[in-house]
C-alpha cells in the first residue's frame, strides 16, 4: 500500500494572503484585494498550466492600478507558502522510514513548482514521483488526473490511500478507487493510517 499526499494545506499552509500582507497593510484595502484581484479563481489557471506572463498582463489589464501588487505573484510567490502543516512531516518520514511508498499529486504551476521543490528537497526527496498539474495541463479532481497519476507511479487503485483537504479532490480520487481520505489534522490522518495498518 501506498500513500498519495496532496501538498498545499496539507504538508505545507498556503494562502496569498501570507505573500500581500508583506505588501500591504492589514484591513479592508488587503482583503479587498485577496478578495477581487488576486481570486483563487484566476490562481486555479497556473494549477492547470497557464503562464504567469498571460495570467497576469490579463489581471493587469483589468486592475491596472493594481499592476505592481499583481506582477509581485510571480517572482514572490513561494512568500505565499507557509510552514509546514504541524505533524505532518513527522508522518512523512515515519511512513519511508517503515518503507511505505510516498507520491503526491498537487494542483501547482509549472514555473512555481521547481524552486519550491528545490527548496524543500528534504521533505521531497522521500517521495517516489509528484504528478504537479500545471506540467500535466490536468487539475484535481478531473478523473484524467488521478488515472495519469496511479499509472505513472505503477500502482492500481486499491493499493493507494489519496489524501487531501479538498473535499472535492477526495470525491476525485474515491471515484478513481483509492482509498480517499479527507484531511483535517495530523493527529486525525495518523489514526487512520494506524486503522490501515501502515502505521503503529
Amino acid at each position: 500500500m501506498a500513500v498519495v499526499f496532496d501538498v498545499g494545506r496539507v504538508l505545507y499552509d498556503w494562502d496569498p494572503r501570507f505573500l500581500y500582507e508583506r505588501i500591504i497593510p492589514a484591513g479592508e484595502v488587503l482583503d479587498a484585494f485577496l478578495r477581487d484581484v488576486v481570486t483563487h479563481d484566476w490562481h486555479f489557471q497556473h494549477d492547470a498550466g497557464r503562464d504567469f506572463a498571460e495570467t497576469s498582463a490579463e489581471l493587469i489589464a483589468l486592475h491596472p492600478h493594481h499592476a505592481e501588487l499583481i506582477a509581485a505573484w510571480g517572482p514572490r510567490f513561494l512568500e505565499s507558502i507557509g510552514d509546514p502543516v504541524s505533524g505532518m512531516h513527522a508522518i512523512v518520514a515515519e511512513l519511508d522510514e517503515r518503507g511505505v511508498p510516498l507520491f503526491a499529486i498537487t494542483n501547482f504551476s509549472h514555473e512555481f513548482w521547481p524552486p519550491f521543490r528545490a527548496r524543500e528537497a528534504a521533505l521531497f526527496n522521500r517521495f517516489r514521483d509528484v504528478v504537479v498539474s500545471g506540467e500535466e495541463k490536468l487539475v484535481k479532481p478531473d478523473a484524467a488526473i488521478y488515472i495519469r497519476a496511479l499509472a505513472r507511479f505503477g500502482l492500481r487503485p486499491e493499493e493507494a490511500v489519496f489524501v487531501d483537504d479538498n473535499a472535492a479532490n477526495v470525491a476525485g480520487a474515491a471515484a478513481a478507487g483509492m482509498t480517499a481520505l479527507y484531511f483535517t489534522d495530523a493527529p486525525t490522518f495518523r489514526g487512520e493510517l494506524v486503522a490501515l495498518g501502515l502505521l503503529n
